[in-house]
């Protein structure tokens, strides 16, 4: 689900007859010259990697263009509005901007957007039992957790690894003892180091939903490494997202863009020379072609593989595109004609819970009420079992949960909907996963080949996040200035 900045210059576009009659965009005052063929970048995917290179390689006079399936710009940037009542609205893809998301914020800067802070979580609900985040921090009220540490909800598994953070510190990172932790996966390592069940269970709760997967398909090598050089994501961690709705960034870059973005073209086949990339494309339920001197492809990779390639890539390459480990997300909104969540006696507003939901909170803040909205955000083993779910029965689950939280919450009720990313044709997964044994994945993943950069969050050292889609379209569109 923001990054460097450059002097912009402006440059005049207009657009010829290519092929079978698609109008294609041709730069008059092209950074280098020569015909459009020749020089012309062809991206691929207007999500947020897409869009922050096409729009940094336009603003440097080069000929782009973006070719996208879907019928809007964004990817898994998708903010709900047309459902609900009020002129409310729910981020049903990418929602958070941290405070350390610096390539977010350095556009939001840019196009005039402001970001909001999120509040931050306030109740638990876990095994049936409500417990006030105050009283969990405070050690009153302890998790019902064998084997945890009183006075804080996430983190819990840090005692158990204390070993291989040492012995990262010790033989560095780079060492053949550490970098054999790739083999293990994180409920393994958390059974080695003694960790109750409850441990690994508690975990798939915390840091395993913000991972979208589970303790036994994460590798252990990068939750060690995570620990040692800063802490995770905890109930502390200051979050935000932008007012009035993400998709407002997308849309910022797409209309920078104009005619470069090309929608409803779906990518079918790749093909490329020594010096001629050829992409294979459908527009109108037909089959067209355009030809370009390189390629960008910022596309999940669970939709690249099933784009044909010919020739093929490095095997190393094929090899990571084919393997690269992802989760399962499903993101649920709920309209309540009454924010019964904000009064007196409420557990919270952004509650923590082990249900089928697991995280759910007022979306609704910067929007007067008295309706509101709950938005849910289910991620792993759980959110496989919800999309398997027609959208009726996914709608029960989620008031039944809403109701064990909240037992005023029938009364309000008046409808939702839900987004199971896994089963969107232009996604058809979360996002990235460090899996197991896949330490070098991301290298090889970001690595240039031939006329061919590749973007998106899989690539980046931000994995899995707005931020760090940016980072690698950014990146992308530097390799293609040095080229």
């Amino acid at each position: 689900m923001s990054k460097n900045k450059t002097s912009r210059r402006n440059f005049i576009k207009t657009t010829m007859m290519v092929g079978a009659g698609m109008f294609l965009p041709k730069s008059i005052t092209l950074a280098k010259s020569g015909s459009s063929d020749d020089k012309r970048i062809i991206v691929i995917g207007a999500g947020l990697a897409g869009l922050s290179c096409a729009y940094e390689l336009q603003q440097s006079g080069y000929n782009v263009l973006l070719l996208e399936a879907r019928s809007r710009p964004g990817g898994r940037v998708r903010t709900n509005r047309d459902p609900f009542a009020d002129g409310l609205y729910a981020e049903m893809g990418a929602e958070y901007v941290d405070s350390s998301d610096e390539y977010v914020r350095k556009y939001a800067q840019e196009f005039d957007l402001s970001v909001l802070p999120a509040k931050q979580y306030d109740g638990i609900y876990v095994r049936g039992q409500h417990i006030s985040m105050a009283d969990m921090k405070s050690g009153k009220i302890a998790l019902p957790y064998t084997g945890i540490e009183r006075g804080k909800l996430f983190a819990q598994e840090v005692a158990y690894i204390q070993d291989w953070i040492k012995m990262v510190k010790e033989l560095g990172e780079s060492s053949k003892e550490v970098q054999a932790l790739d083999k293990m996966s994180v409920a393994e390592i958390l059974k080695k180091g003694g960790a109750p069940q409850d441990i690994i269970d508690l975990y798939t709760f915390t840091n395993a939903t913000e991972s979208t997967s589970v303790p036994a398909k994460m590798s252990a090598l990068n939750m060690i490494l995570a620990n040692s050089k800063t802490s995770a994501f905890s109930e502390n961690t200051v979050e935000g997202r932008i007012f009035g709705g993400n998709d407002q960034l997308p849309k910022t870059f797409a209309k920078k863009l104009g005619n470069n973005i090309k929608y409803n073209r779906a990518v079918q086949k790749i093909m490329f020379t020594d010096n001629q990339v050829t992409v294979h494309f459908l527009e109108n339920g037909k089959r067209k072609d355009v030809f370009g001197s390189r390629c960008v492809l910022a596309m999940p990779l669970s939709v690249l593989r099933r784009v044909k390639i010919d020739p093929l890539f490095s095997e190393s390459k094929m090899h990571c595109i084919r393997k690269q480990a992802y989760g399962h997300v499903m993101k649920i909104a709920m309209q309540y004609g009454r924010r019964f969540w904000d009064e007196p006696g409420s557990i919270g507003q952004r509650v923590f819970t082990d249900t089928p939901l697991r995280r759910v909170y007022h979306f609704s803040i910067d929007q007067p009420g008295p309706r509101g909205i709950l938005l849910s955000f289910t991620s792993g083993d759980d959110a496989a079992k919800l999309g398997r779910m027609s959208e009726e029965r996914r709608m029960e689950t989620a008031q039944k949960t809403c109701t064990d939280i909240w037992k005023e919450a029938p009364q309000y009720w008046e409808g939702g909907v839900t987004k199971y990313w896994n089963e969107d044709p232009w996604t058809r997964a979360s996002y990235s996963v460090a899996g197991v044994g896949q330490k070098d994945f991301r290298d090889i993943l970001s690595r240039p080949e031939g006329l061919f950069h590749f973007a998106g969050e899989h690539t980046s050292i931000y994995r899995a996040s707005m931020n760090g889609a940016i980072e690698s379209g950014l990146r992308v569109s530097e390799e293609i200035k040095k080229s």
